[in-house]
């Protein structure tokens, strides 16, 4: 039996390396709607946030917001299959786990026409359960409620879940869930960084996910 039978993946900077793009995407918008410029690390501690909380941070009218999404994603889905690729070895594993019988679900803070577009990238549209989006939560990562109801769908309960992110807001909604967390050290953010929010597991490559998975504990 696998150690898990459920593991949940964030998508962007976790399964998807798409880091690039999502920064390109907030300094075209930005820049389409008059705002000044912001570094990269500006945008960076943004991701993970749905769009219209991280734009209202920037604009108070609630219709100059909406237009900054429909920018953001008319850059971001003309752009993606050309800047965006799978992490090397994600596939493998995400199909590995599938083949051994985990229960396999993904917790985004994208909408859900992105994710599909990410996951069709990836070929994986099919392999998960559950792909749990913006639009189906009222409270968005680092609340725990987006894991909470990916595994209300699945029937699973925290001791048998672990949530793979690349973020503090993943580890922190994991915690808030009291599910195992693994943080993806490929992605964007640092491991001091991440450490803040003691992960259950710190992972180097996607190897080391399938290993822990299944390898089940004696």
């Amino acid at each position: 039996m696998p150690r898990y039978s459920t593991v949940l993946f964030d998508l962007d900077g976790t399964l998807l390396d798409s880091t690039r793009l999502i920064l390109d995407s907030f300094h075209h918008t930005f820049a389409k709607h008059g705002l000044p410029a912001q570094p990269d690390d500006t945008f960076l501690a943004g991701v993970g946030t749905p769009l219209r909380v991280e734009f209202a941070k920037h604009c108070n009218r609630s219709e100059e917001v909406e237009a900054m999404i429909a920018t953001y994603r008319e850059y971001n889905f003309q752009h993606h299959d050309r800047m965006v690729s799978a992490f090397p070895g994600s596939v493998a594993c995400v199909r590995t786990l599938a083949a051994a019988g985990v229960r396999l679900g993904i917790v985004t803070s994208k909408g859900r026409h992105g994710a599909q577009i990410g996951l069709t990238a990836l070929e994986l549209l099919d392999v998960f359960e559950v792909v749990v989006c913006a639009e189906d939560v009222t409270r968005h990562k680092p609340d725990p409620e987006p894991v909470h109801h990916a595994m209300n769908q699945l029937g699973s309960s925290p001791g048998q879940t672990l949530f793979i992110g690349d973020s503090l807001h993943d580890m922190r909604a994991g915690r808030g869930a009291r599910v195992s967390t693994g943080a993806a050290l490929w992605g964007p953010f640092a491991r001091k960084s991440l450490a803040l929010t003691e992960p259950t597991y710190f992972f180097e490559a996607f190897d080391d996910v399938t290993s822990l998975v299944l390898d089940a504990p004696q």
